[in-house]
């Protein structure tokens, strides 16, 4: 059985929505001939907990927990937050924030933190990777990012001990849509390219979440098509075995779930919505996760302040059971090569899906080929979606090749032909 180190520096009790995929392989990959363990940091204090996922976690499973310098806890200080206090990753980028820290504190985040603002924890994960592979042998060593100071680690550790590097890219990496309409300097980016270059370079194999940001890397790289793959993010069809999909009838309720940016705003859209209540439709509009400020902007300027709730963080069951409520699920791919996770739950659940995204190609195809919704760019009214509702019957055979578990054994018969 080939030994598989994980770096990921999101882990249970994050409730970070980027630790689902590796959750998922590390819980399947022994029954395809991999046995996993799992390198992280001591604590996160950015994320939003969910100690319902511990209860995922194989007792079994080796964890190898490390420190790690965490910027957060300045920028709480420089921007007047008190130490316990739970920041919001819409609201630490939004650009509606005029304030001077505010501004100084993204410049610094954009320019000074390469590749993000985990590098500080790249020198006690090296250390203690070290330490780990000394004493313990592994076959490969697989790394997730964002943030991809793990690719970094990943790639460092690989070449000390000459073990194949296979990095995740969640997203993309230098040109990451965070970075949209923010100035990183020259340098900054000369850097940044050259690390991203590096990972891709050494990489063993490298294996992408969508088809569209493979495509792009392999562009830009070339001669790297042979050891690209792609791996979806897909769902896990446990999560689902007790989902029971109910349509409330005093009440429509459009879910977005997960957190929503202000680069994320289909402006007119919520004008619809307001003229479906004004017509008697009984709408009501629900966010689970982080609202930027200019979302909720959007909503109060557009009168939907009383048909709108902010449910804030929720933990991964209790998101389904929202799902399980509406009457229809909303996501916004925030660039073409944008496959959000939320979308393959969205498709499991059998409900209808509207989408927004400019070009968003992949997201389209996919909504097509399963019968499940419409993808909308970020400007249109989206009208024609309710017309269509009725008509969207997801194709459950379709959705086999999103589930989690064949995507683990995709995944494991990678590793084991390396």
């Amino acid at each position: 059985m080939k030994k598989v180190l994980f770096i990921s520096y999101y882990w249970p009790p994050s409730g970070k929505a980027s630790i689902h995929w590796p959750l998922k392989m590390i819980k399947y990959f022994p029954e395809y001939g991999c046995l996993p363990s799992v390198m992280t940091v001591e604590e996160d204090t950015f994320s939003q907990k969910d100690l319902s996922l511990l209860d995922q976690v194989d007792k079994n499973l080796e964890v190898i927990k490390t420190k790690s310098f965490e910027p957060f806890n300045i920028y709480k200080k420089f921007t007047g937050k008190a130490k316990d206090e739970q920041l919001v990753a819409s609201e630490t980028i939004s650009l509606t924030n005029k304030s001077l820290a505010h501004r100084i504190s993204i410049w610094i985040r954009m320019n000074l933190f390469i590749p993000d603002a985990r590098a500080g924890w790249y020198p006690y994960a090296v250390k203690s990777g070290k330490e780990y592979l000394k004493r313990s042998r592994a076959d490969a060593i697989v790394t997730i990012g964002p943030p991809h100071t793990t690719q970094l680690i990943g790639m460092k550790l690989c070449k000390i001990f000459g073990i194949p590097h296979i990095p995740v890219f969640i997203d993309p990496w230098v040109d990451i849509v965070y970075y949209k309409n923010f100035k990183r300097s020259p340098l900054t980016l000369l850097i940044d390219n050259h690390l991203e270059k590096s990972v891709i370079k050494n990489a063993t194999k490298v294996v992408y979440v969508t088809n569209t940001m493979k495509a792009d890397f392999c562009r830009k790289y070339a001669n790297t098509e042979h050891k690209s793959e792609v791996l979806f993010w897909g769902f896990d069809e446990d999560e689902f075995t007790d989902f029971k999909p109910a349509e409330n009838k005093s009440e429509k309720i459009i879910l977005h779930a997960g957190n929503i940016f202000d680069f994320q705003n289909p402006v007119n859209f919520w004008k619809t919505i307001k003229n479906k209540i004004d017509r008697g439709e009984n709408y009501k509009i629900k966010f689970t996760g982080t609202v930027s400020p200019g979302i909720k902007q959007s909503i109060e300027e557009n009168g939907l302040t009383a048909h709108t709730e902010y449910l804030g963080f929720l933990p991964y069951n209790k998101l389904i059971a929202e799902m399980e409520n509406a009457f229809c699920l909303m996501v916004c791919p925030t660039e073409p090569r944008h496959l959000p996770g939320k979308l393959f739950e969205y498709l499991r659940t059998g409900k209808a899906i509207i989408a927004f995204g400019n070009d968003n190609a992949e997201v389209e195809e996919i909504l097509k080929d399963t019968n499940a919704g419409m993808l909308f760019n970020y400007n249109s009214y989206a009208e024609e979606f309710f017309t269509n509702v009725p008509s969207f019957k997801t194709d459950t055979e379709k959705l086999k090749k999103y589930d989690r578990k064949n995507i683990a054994a995709r995944f494991a018969d990678i590793i084991n032909k390396l």
